[in-house]
């Protein structure tokens, strides 16, 4: 799957700033957040950035915390795990219409030093 330029939110305004571009964007969380922050804090942040664009919750190496995401209708999962498991969860995946990734793609993290003022090229690029 290609995807626009991928940008690392940690809360809802860094959503707002990335989709302030009004350039095609995909949301990623921080990584591992599907483990510490939850998928329900997902959810919550997506439906009130009001986007219907790519968004991912990394769920790291927990395939259950990937199946419960899907299962409350998150359409972007990350998950880095044994093939196995990946398979079974990208089957839950394809049967929801969601997409699973092995590896979250290259992104701007937006806590990093300089990020906003480096977010117009990021999205250009």
């Amino acid at each position: 799957m290609v995807c626009p330029p991928a940008v690392i939110i940690h809360g809802l305004a860094d959503a707002r700033l990335a989709l302030s571009w009004r350039r095609p964007v995909t949301l990623l969380s921080a990584p591992a957040a599907g483990l510490y922050a939850g998928c329900l804090w997902w959810q919550a942040l997506i439906a009130a950035a009001e986007t219907d664009g790519p968004a991912f919750l990394d769920c790291a190496d927990a395939p259950g915390r990937a199946v419960e995401a899907l299962r409350l209708g998150l359409r972007g999962v990350v998950l880095n795990c044994e093939p196995l498991l990946f398979e079974a969860v990208a089957g839950i995946a394809r049967a929801q219409g969601a997409v699973l990734l092995a590896n979250a793609p290259p992104a701007l993290d937006l806590a990093s030093h300089d990020a906003a003022r480096r977010l117009e090229a990021w999205l250009l690029a």
